[in-house]
């Protein structure tokens, strides 16, 4: 049952309604309770002004020995209430008179001689006015005692209230509220389960959809009840999830079939030189032929593998650099000397610009091979007796490594897509016959090393002049005193 997120929250809000309702209700029964007590004391003491009024005014007309009796008699008579007792003691204690002395006065027997009684009167022997709860009769009584003057002597009255009505009054409350807040509480859970049902429904929606959503159906989408509320938010959280999965599904799958095609054509290039040569006896020179085929196609793929390989370690954030101290002008010199072998090839003047003292920290390793990605790039789609040149320069803080070519240049509507993975813009840069391919992984790994030292790869420019793709690598604030030279 409490697995269930609307009974939780049903019962969180009928607990904290429950407890709410009960404080509500102590703290309005203990008011009613304080004020019915205060009104009662009022009545007690304003009574009790009467009483005295009435007794002063009948002592101007009576002067005789038992006048103070009469008068309290009188007054008894006159301010006589049901549920009302009174007694009046002379200053030697002794009970003047009561309204045990009225008839038909119904005072219980033996209250002005009990126990109770009898602790009152002591209690209020050092107090002008004293007002105390009393047991006694059904329910108990409400005492207010005090002194008053009668011909220069002092005498006690008391009076009592019965509590009975106050406590009938009190047990209705009490009643009406044992039956008001569980009715209320009842009410309340139901209403709150509703809401809660009816608020999460959305939800309980978009549990489901997300539950049908698959690898086959990824292009479809939760629903958006309302974009401004919570739940909105998050079902748009949850879309834009699905569509970042998409993409990612998207592009492995076009991943998964460059690298399919590019994997398929040298594996059938092997097969194909391989069975040729077993085919039957041929001379030594074919199967040099063969074997020399053979060896390029491999190489090949092993560089697709490895290409491949890095990109996968890379992706999962598993290819940690290894920084070092090192002048970025001595690799870059060293990168240029070992692409003039390919540049010689294809009769192509391979020039490197680079300024003595350009001091760097990074993988060494994964610079070298994002330059000499860039170098072979220039080099493969340079036509023959071009061009390439390799400058670098400090700007701020960060260096700027230029890589140049004097090829046909990329179509601008297929710029955005040079860095991506298996991309080849064929139809628009001549490759020479002997350049062996590629797999175009080149760039893809040129630009994430670049991002890997939190730098950037950008294709600065591309017109039918040349490209030049620019590599900025972040330099150092300071040059350090001693710097490892790179390996020449």
């Amino acid at each position: 049952m409490l697995d269930s997120v609307r009974m939780r929250l049903t019962l969180w809000y009928t607990g904290l309604l429950a407890l709410f309702l009960v404080l509500l209700s102590l703290i309005t029964y203990f008011i009613f309770w304080r004020s019915t007590l205060q009104r009662t004391d009022i009545n007690l003491a304003e009574l009790s002004e009467a009483f005295l009024t009435t007794v002063q005014a009948e002592m101007l007309d009576n002067h005789g020995p038992d006048a103070p009796k009469v008068a309290a008699q009188v007054a008894i008579v006159e301010h006589r209430f049901r549920d009302h007792v009174f007694a009046v003691f002379d200053p030697k204690g002794g009970l003047l008179t009561s309204s045990q002395d009225l008839p038909n006065e119904e005072v219980p027997g033996g209250l002005l001689s009990s126990a109770p009684f009898q602790k009152l009167l002591a209690d209020s022997a050092s107090a002008e006015r004293l007002f105390q709860n009393m047991k006694g009769g059904r329910s108990g009584y409400r005492a207010f005692v005090r002194k008053f003057p009668v011909k220069g002597r002092t005498y006690t009255l008391v009076i009592l209230q019965s509590l009975y009505p106050q406590n009938e009054m009190l047990e209705e409350v009490r009643q009406t509220f044992a039956w008001v807040i569980p009715i209320a509480i009842i009410l309340a859970s139901m209403g709150g389960y509703f809401l809660a049902r009816k608020s999460l429904a959305p939800v309980v929606a978009m549990s489901s959809q997300a539950g049908r959503i698959g690898a086959e159906n990824l292009h479809e989408r939760l629903p958006i009840q309302n974009a401004k509320d919570e739940l909105g938010r998050l079902a748009a959280s949850f879309n834009e999830l699905l569509e970042r999965v998409d993409q990612s599904f998207e592009r492995q799958r076009r991943f998964m079939s460059d690298a399919s095609h590019e994997l398929r054509t040298p594996a059938a290039i092997l097969r194909g030189e391989s069975e040729v040569a077993l085919s039957q006896e041929r001379p030594a020179e074919e199967y040099r032929e063969s074997l020399a085929v053979l060896h390029a196609e491999a190489q090949r793929l092993t560089q697709i593998v490895e290409d491949l390989f890095t990109l996968t370690r890379a992706d999962a954030g598993q290819y940690p650099l290894s920084p070092k101290e090192f002048y970025l002008d001595e690799l870059v010199a060293d990168c240029t000397h070992a692409a003039r072998s390919l540049a010689l090839a294809k009769q192509i003047t391979l020039t490197c610009d680079v300024p003595e003292e350009l001091p760097i920290r990074a993988d060494e390793a994964l610079l070298r091979r994002m330059i000499l990605n860039l170098l072979d790039n220039a080099i493969k789609y340079t036509p023959a007796r071009g061009r390439v040149t390799v400058s670098c320069e400090r700007s701020g803080n960060e260096y700027a490594l230029n890589v140049t070519d004097s090829g046909p240049g990329i179509p601008e509507d297929l710029q955005r897509r040079v860095f991506e993975r298996f991309f080849r813009a064929d139809k628009a840069r001549t490759r020479s016959e002997n350049d062996g391919g590629g797999a175009g992984l080149g760039l893809s790994i040129a630009r994430w090393i670049a991002e890997a030292h939190h730098g950037s790869l950008i294709l600065g420019r591309s017109d039918s002049s040349g490209s030049t793709f620019t590599a900025l690598l972040p330099a150092p604030v300071a040059v350090p005193h001693a710097a490892a030279p790179a390996t020449r």
